[in-house]
Formats: structure tokens, sequence, C-alpha cells
């Protein structure tokens, strides 16, 4: 009796474990000093629009970073904040050289990973990238980064797939499938 009982009980703590949450990104919060400073800068630099803090609490500010997804800049926590380049907000751009004409026509200084000024970083898959420090010193990277679109091949091969899995389950009854 005790051997089915844990024997239950194992399957139910495994059926929690299969749990699928399907987390998206929501926001990133940032600790400013000058929220003004912080939004002038973003909006400036990146062209964000300033949307609703729907927290109601002063002293905070949110931007919109498209598609649901936000900044937030809070300048009520008083601490102090220490970075370094391997915590970063990271933007892609399909305009990457354009964007950084751009922070050369604001004057904004970038470099590379190892902090070479005016220096475009490449990575090993061809990735190029810049960073560079907001008002509050917080490391940004931009990247050209975009997935290819998958290959008419690619798209064959997966609507082949669906059609045999589709007449599989018409075959054997599976409705549910």
């Amino acid at each position: 009796m005790l051997f089915l009982a844990a024997l239950a009980l194992a399957n139910f703590m495994h059926g929690q474990d299969s749990i699928a949450f399907n987390f998206t990104f929501n926001h990133m919060a940032l600790s400013v000093k000058d929220a003004d400073a912080s939004v002038s800068f973003y909006k400036k630099v990146f062209q964000l629009k300033e949307i609703t803090n729907r927290s109601a609490i002063e002293g905070i500010r949110w931007l919109s970073l498209g598609e649901d997804k936000e900044l937030h800049l809070i300048s009520t926590v008083k601490e102090n904040v220490s970075v370094n380049r391997a915590i970063h907000l990271a933007f892609t751009t399909k305009n990457f050289d354009r964007f950084i004409r751009r922070l050369e026509d604001l004057k904004l200084p970038y470099g590379d990973w190892l902090g070479t000024p005016n220096t475009v970083n490449k990575r090993a898959d061809g990735v190029k990238q810049i960073y560079f420090k907001d008002p509050d010193g917080y490391w940004i990277e931009i990247n050209n980064f975009y997935a290819p679109p998958p290959s008419v091949r690619e798209i064959k091969d997966t609507i082949w797939l669906l059609e045999e899995r589709y007449w599989k389950y018409v075959k054997a009854n599976d409705l549910k499938s």
C-alpha cells in the first residue's frame, strides 16, 4: 500500500513538472537618478514613445519598446547601481550602420566589446555589435542580428510533415490530434 502511495505521489509530482508556463518577455526596469533625463535620452536616441505609467507611482516613467514590451525607468530607489558591460540591454536593428551615424551625430561614444572607441565588434556568427552607456551608466548593445527567413525547402518540408501527420490521424480516427 505504501509503495502504491509513493508511486502515485511520484506521478503527481512528475505531472507538476510538466506544466508549460510559456513565458514571454514583458519589460525591463532600470533604476535611474533622474527619470526626466533618462526618458529624454531614450526618446532622443531610440525614438521611443512614452506610455502611461499604470503603477501610478511618481518617479516612475514607462516607454514602449513595441510589441507590448516596455522599458520602466525608476527614480524612486536611491541605492547606487554598479554594472559592467556583461549586464546590458540589447536592441537589434536592420539599420545598424545608419544607427551608428545617429550616435555619431548625437556625439555619443560607442565601442566594441573590449571598449575600443568607435569600433564595431563582429561575433563569430557574423553579427555586428556596438556598446555604449546611457546617462546612468547602463550598457546598451546594438546589433544587426535577424534570423534569416526559412528557405523554400524548409517550408515545403514542414508542410509535408504536417500533411503526413494529418493523414495518419485521419487513418487512425484520432480526432483529438
